[in-house]
Parts: C-alpha cells; structure tokens; sequence
C-alpha cells in the first residue's frame, strides 16, 4: 500500500512499519525515563514514541528545523521523535497533574 503526501510517496510495507514500532520504542523508553523517571511498559512506550515523532516531525516542519546525522538516517529520526516524546510526556504531566493518589488508612 502506498500514499502520496505533498508529492512524496510513503510505502506501506511490513519494513516500514517495523521501523517506525522500532524507532517508537527508542524513542518512548528514552523518552519515558527522561521526562518520568520511570518506563511505561513496552507497549507504552511504543505508543508515546509514535505519537511523538509525530509531533516532532510535525513541530519540527512548523519551525523548519531540519535534523541530520550524515550517513545515519535513523538516528535522525530518533532524535527528532525523542524530542516529541519528552515534549509530549512533558504536556501530559503538566496538565494530568499528580492524580489523585490515596493512603491506605488504617480505621
């Protein structure tokens, strides 16, 4: 399966999906231990990974920064999606609060 997005043709095949859950999963568990100190699970920290390329590939088109490590397009990538991630996790914990945490109370 392929689609087209402002010209450029993006394939959809079992490679490509692979790498995006691989560089989702850097990205989230770095992400995920800078922002909270603590992991999120594996699938959590595919998932916050994901959305956070997302968001910084999104962001990083917004204010045209362009991130490139000669040679190692991955690693780009992955640095580009770990600065989503932490911004991501960053809003979350800004406006999620603290929760509401309860004390076992012994009555």
């Amino acid at each position: 399966m392929a689609i087209t997005i402002n010209g450029s043709t993006i394939n959809f095949d079992l490679d490509t999906i692979l790498i995006w859950l691989l560089i989702g999963l850097v990205a989230g568990f770095f992400a995920s231990r800078v922002a909270l100190g603590h992991g999120l699970g594996l699938f959590g920290d595919i998932i916050v990974g994901i959305i956070g390329a997302f968001l910084g590939g999104f962001l990083a088109a917004v204010f045209h920064v362009n991130v490139q490590i000669v040679g190692h397009p991955i690693i780009s990538e992955m640095i580009v999606a770990f600065a989503g991630a932490v911004l991501l996790l960053l809003i979350v914990r800004l406006f999620g609060g603290a929760g509401t945490r309860r004390r076992a109370s012994w009555t």
